[in-house]
């Protein structure tokens, strides 16, 4: 079952459900002892009373120290919450005829985020059924596509038409700041980049260039200076990378559907796949949408 996502209080709330062949009581030791835990969830726990400690593994994408949590609610064997860092999981066990139902919740705080988040938890939620089954789980091969649908289904990969110009925000996972600026500039320091422009764009002069978080230049329109395209990077310990793209004084459908499938582009190569030719049909698509048809 796809995950859902939801906004309460203002929040991204991702929520998921998994029916169990198990007993409630068997259910609620996989989701609360960190011996059973190991098996399914992303990082090592320690419960010290309330207090909880969170450890990656070394061939984790972050640094080990997942940081810190605490258990909010412990009522045996219906639910179980905690907080990690800033988000608040939750696990409900309801009970049925043939075993029981497990109800998953997410509270998350950086709503770019949910694109990888989701597939993540879809992942740790099937392992943790093969673990309470006895069998063994087999993670995903490629976790491109599981994040692409996610990003597609929730509106994260949207551009909006703004004042100033075209903008969009793309989450571009736990990719270093220096890979990023490596797969956008490939060595290019004294003109614009190739995949720094989508191909209806004619680039100007680079007006910045800040490795390796932002890259300026101007945009030209009949030959002379129409406005400038930003690429902005940033990276948060613990949430990843994103990239805020802007063109300045252009508006409409086409911008925003050449943009958005620029950055779809972009995000794949991050993730080391490199698509070619141009998806003219996928751009058509898009300018459709985003011109309300």
């Amino acid at each position: 079952m796809d995950a859902e996502l939801r906004m309460i209080e203002g929040k991204p709330v991702l929520r998921f459900e998994r029916t169990l062949r198990h007993s409630p009581e068997k259910v609620w030791r996989v989701v609360t002892d960190p011996a059973e835990m190991k098996h399914w969830f992303p990082a090592e726990v320690e419960v010290d009373g309330r207090k909880m400690r969170f450890t990656f593994p070394d061939d984790a994408p972050v640094d080990s120290d997942g940081g810190e949590g605490e258990v909010l609610e412990s009522d045996p064997p219906k639910v179980f919450a905690f907080r990690w860092l800033n988000d608040v999981l939750r696990f409900e066990i309801l009970p049925r005829e043939d075993g029981c139902l497990l109800v998953f919740t997410a509270v998350v705080t950086n709503m770019l985020s949910v694109g990888r988040d989701a597939p993540g938890w879809t992942t740790c939620l099937d392992a943790l059924v093969a673990h309470a089954d006895g069998t063994k789980y087999e993670p995903p091969a490629e976790w491109l596509p599981l994040i692409e649908h996610y990003v597609r289904k929730f509106g994260l990969d949207e551009g909006t038409d703004q004042a100033d110009g075209v903008r969009f925000v793309r989450d571009l996972a736990w990719a270093p700041l220096d890979e990023v600026w490596k797969v956008l500039t490939e060595g290019t320091a004294d003109a614009v980049p190739v995949r720094a422009a989508h191909p209806g764009l004619t680039p100007g002069e680079v007006t910045r260039f800040e490795a390796p978080r932002v890259l300026e230049y101007e945009w030209l329109q009949d030959g002379e200076p129409k406005g400038r395209v930003r690429w902005e990077f940033e990276n948060v310990p613990l949430q990843g990378t994103t990239v805020t793209l802007i063109q300045e004084n252009a508006h409409g459908a086409e911008a925003l559907a050449a943009w958005h499938v620029h950055l779809e582009l972009f995000f794949a190569a991050t993730q080391g796949e490199i698509r070619c030719p141009w998806p003219a049909a996928r751009e058509e698509e898009l300018a459709q949408r985003y011109a309300g048809h």
